[in-house]
């Protein structure tokens, strides 16, 4: 059974930082690209970040460019998402998402965790 737990969630000022991690287990995690997406109360989910299953490339949304950094520790079927610079309007659930394709779009990707709420206050 595959499993993708996140946690690191929480509340945090604007201008803050949280770490969110995912563990995978299940599935040969080396083998997947990862990802990261967010959805806000009331709008899609959205494109955060990617990392290939090696870790040498990844791919940012726009948003979050310069703020956020997607990395992955294949031993220990973990990725990370370091957020500083924290604003209000990052404030949504946050998924990971483990697939074949190395992609921005959700139907890229084949599993996916039950999400951990990140709360920006102003």
């Amino acid at each position: 059974q595959v499993q993708l737990i996140e946690s690191g969630g929480g509340l945090v000022q604007a201008g803050g930082s949280l770490r969110l991690s995912c563990a995978a287990s299940g599935l040969t995690f080396r083998s997947y690209a990862a990802g990261w997406f967010r959805q806000a109360p009331g709008k899609e989910r959205e494109f955060v970040a990617t990392i290939k299953w090696s870790g040498g490339s990844t791919y940012y949304a726009d948003f979050v460019k310069g703020r956020f950094t997607i990395s992955r520790d294949n031993a220990k079927n973990t990725v990370y998402l370091q957020m500083n610079s924290l604003k209000p309007e990052d404030t949504a659930v946050y998924y990971c998402a483990a697939g074949t394709d190395y992609t921005t779009t959700t139907r890229g990707y084949n599993y996916w965790g039950q999400g951990t709420q990140v709360t920006v206050s102003s």
